[in-house]
């Protein structure tokens, strides 16, 4: 039956009965088609159109851009179930459908039709399995050969879920500075609680008693407040994030969603084959498939926005410790001056009590702080890849010098077609300048995040100096009439040395890329061309020279 499908091509001398044959077992053994097989033989497409219109006696439909099949349709069925069965309704009612397929007379493609949509009349169209796959890829939002995921409904999803997780980060991102207020509360209490505590182990009762008493319970009441404020930052800090996000690929993957809720999975698919050629063609896409590529890089960068942001939040969370540690560490310092200046007596054991509460809250802040180091170092080190590698812009017009191919320019004319002008490409070019917008974005996120390393930076300088000085202060103070005591000033006095240099590792590279940044300029303007005119009539921009 097959043979008979070919006759045509037999009688007009473009293949012998035997190479027939032989294709044909070839097609049983390989499970490729007869018809693509043809086409690598170098049969001329139409001419196999031909042969399909003359055995089923229909109209033989060719893949378009402008075929597309209904919404209702693409929404509520199967659509990789039908690339495999090779058939898709045009439309269809209570009474009949149309519909595109391969295998028109195979009864078992028949009966699922009717079984599927219920119908009892089915009017045919012809399609070659290839142009019926792209058919349906086409209204699936898709380019040739990439999975549903590669949509743009379902990358707009992907986005959706990394926004919602970005604005978690920046909801982490809140408390943890308010946790960092609450800290500074704190802090002020202790102030106000050790100095009336002071002056009245130093003065005893007396009429400044009524003074000291203020200045304890206001210290009291500001501790309890910084308390009560850095009690939810930790426990939403103690919440741990997995920033490790994948590399872009410029549409070749694709990223994916699953478990969606609190906390999505997001998964990379493997290359699709053929996708690399594919992109490297972009002279010769249409618009519609430059749109689809375009959508997954902005799916990407979303993806890299959220990892940066994952990133400064834990360098948030390590801020947050280190300021718990200064906290813990005035806490310590003043205890120790308490046991070190005053004779023994009742009040030892609060003494002890404030160098145990200290100690606590030191080691507490350094167990926020170590993570937060790492997130620098890699927040850090995955802003330098990014940085190495083309933008979106030199991607789709690259530099001659960049062009892999030597035919990048001899491959054909643009596929632009009297319909398309000017709103369809319009529409492509507004979703390039989108998707250049987001690579705006993801510049100023990889400042944002140089610029959280670099406050990290600070903090560990200021924590430096608190420990720093609290060992300066107690060496200077009480002497070095006790080794033991001696010995843990030096301890704390390096300490805090060291971290101010590695603060200072952390904060100098960062505010040099700071100031290379031109986003501290106020006026800068930049002119969006409009795509849907010629570009000699786009608008020029015009840099003065000054910030260049």
């Amino acid at each position: 039956m097959l043979q008979n499908k070919f006759n045509r091509l037999i009688r007009n001398g473009l293949i012998t009965q035997r190479e027939l044959e032989v294709l044909v077992d070839e097609s049983a053994v390989s499970g490729d088609f007869p018809e693509e097989l043809l086409l690598k033989k170098g049969i001329p497409k139409h001419e196999i159109i031909f042969c399909l219109s003359e055995y089923y006696g229909r109209p033989v439909i060719e893949y378009e851009e402008d075929i597309v099949i209904s919404r209702t349709i693409v929404l509520n069925m199967d659509m990789e179930r039908l690339k495999h069965a090779l058939w898709v309704p045009l439309s269809f009612d209570r009474e009949k459908t149309e519909v595109i397929a391969y295998a028109p007379d195979n009864p078992a493609v028949i009966e699922d039709i009717k079984k599927t949509l219920g119908v009892s009349r089915i009017v045919f169209q012809i399609a070659l399995p290839s142009d019926l796959i792209r058919i349906i890829e086409n209204s699936q939002d898709l380019n040739p050969g990439f999975p549903a995921s590669a949509g743009r409904t379902p990358l707009a999803k992907v986005r959706t879920f990394l926004a919602e997780r970005r604005s978690l980060f920046a909801c982490n991102r809140t408390s943890l500075a308010k946790g960092r207020t609450g800290l500074a509360f704190l802090r002020t209490g202790i102030s106000f609680i050790t100095i009336s505590t002071v002056l009245f182990r130093i003065f005893g009762w007396g009429y400044l008693t009524l003074l000291e008493a203020v200045l304890l319970i206001a210290g009291i009441i500001m501790t309890a407040d910084g308390i009560m404020w850095y009690g939810p930052a930790r426990k939403r800090g103690r919440k741990l994030f997995r920033c490790a996000s994948s590399e872009s690929t410029w549409g070749t993957t694709m990223l994916e969603v699953s478990d969606p809720g609190d906390n999505p999975v997001f998964t990379r698919t493997a290359p699709v084959q053929g996708s690399e050629s594919l992109r490297d063609d972009w002279t010769n896409l249409s618009p519609v498939m430059r749109r689809r590529f375009l959508a997954n890089d902005r799916t990407d960068m979303a993806e890299e926005r959220t990892t940066l942001a994952c990133y400064r939040t834990i360098m948030a969370r390590a801020r947050t410790g280190l300021a718990f540690t200064r906290t813990g560490i005035a806490f310590a310092g003043l205890g120790i001056a308490f046991l070190r200046q005053f004779n023994p007596g009742p009040w030892v054991f609060f003494d002890a009590a404030i160098v145990i509460a200290g100690i606590a809250m030191t080691l507490e802040g350094l167990y926020w702080y170590l993570p937060g180091r790492q997130a620098g170092a890699e927040g850090h080190e995955s802003v330098r890849k990014v940085e190495e590698t083309a933008g979106i812009w030199d991607f789709v017009f690259p530099p001659v010098h960049k062009i892999k191919s030597e035919g990048y320019f001899k491959k054909g004319h643009l596929p632009v077609r009297p319909s398309y002008a000017p709103g369809i490409w319009a529409t492509t070019g507004l979703a390039l300048e989108r998707t250049v917008l987001a690579d705006r974005r993801n510049v100023m996120a990889r400042l944002r995040t140089v610029m959280a390393r670099s406050r990290t930076g600070m903090a560990f300088i200021r924590t430096g100096m608190s420990i720093s000085a609290v060992g300066f202060g107690l060496l200077v103070y009480f002497g070095a009439t006790n080794a033991y005591w001696m010995v843990l000033n030096t301890v704390l006095l390096f300490t805090g040395l060291v971290f101010i240099v590695d603060g200072l590792y952390w904060h100098l590279p960062a505010d040099k890329v700071r100031k290379q940044f031109p986003y501290c300029f106020g006026e800068m303007e930049i002119n969006i061309p409009d795509y849907g005119n010629p570009v000699r009539n786009w608008g020029k921009v015009i840099f003065d020279g000054e910030h260049d």
